[in-house]
């Protein structure tokens, strides 16, 4: 029976650190908490949160690109073997393969896949999104707080030799998540995590230019 801590052989220490199991442990405890808020099937949700980024989730491999469809497959033979029906499989692997944010090709259709959804995006944010996003800036090689360039404040994209900082990420992605959200319950606690997120930048900013 799949269960979080039989998940866990799916994702081994030190692999990610932006995408190790601490995430999928997360993902899965707010996943089950808007399932419930939201009416989805448990079955379902719990299972698509346990592997959603259990194939080709290597920090900095090129596979983290469709990390999504690759673990929607794996999903598939994980939920064969343990007698699950094909269409229960199906509506897995589907709110699997829509879970990516930089992925529209196939938007969340099911209750069930926009929980999943949400709760991966929810991990973004708040306290442990202002850890992730810097973390993840270092694993890349890049620096925790730059001055944006005002052609990427106006468009998104950085000018030649202009870092991708952190805050250049909360910038370009972190405060656009809540308007991408699906469900009433992922929207009301965005809202405090947001707010979060953006004092926290703030101050490093101030920190940085030493007015604070």
């Amino acid at each position: 029976m799949l269960t979080l801590e039989s998940a866990r052989r799916y994702y081994p220490a030190g692999a990610d650190a932006v995408h190790g199991f601490d995430h999928i442990e997360r993902v899965y405890r707010m996943a089950e908490r808007l399932a419930l808020e939201e009416g989805a099937d448990l079955e379902i949700v719990r299972a698509a949160a346990l592997l959603h980024d259990a194939q080709g989730s290597l920090s900095g491999a090129e596979e983290r690109l469709d990390h999504h469809e690759q673990s929607a497959l794996f999903a598939g033979e994980v939920l064969a073997e343990e007698g699950w029906s094909p269409e229960r499989i199906a509506a897995v692997q589907h709110a699997i393969r829509a879970h990516r944010y930089r992925d529209r090709r196939e938007p969340p259709q099911t209750i069930e896949a926009k929980v999943v959804f949400d709760a991966d995006k929810l991990d973004v944010l708040g306290a442990i999104g202002a850890v992730r996003v810097v973390v993840y800036a270092a694993l890349a090689g890049q620096p925790t707080y730059a001055e944006p360039s005002r052609q990427f404040l106006e468009t998104g994209k950085e000018e030649p030799g202009e870092p991708h900082s952190a805050y250049h990420e909360w910038l370009f992605k972190l405060r656009n998540v809540r308007e991408r959200l699906f469900t009433d319950t992922a929207r009301a606690i965005a809202d405090e995590r947001m707010a979060y997120l953006a004092a926290f930048f703030e101050r490093l900013g101030q920190e940085m230019r030493g007015e604070a």
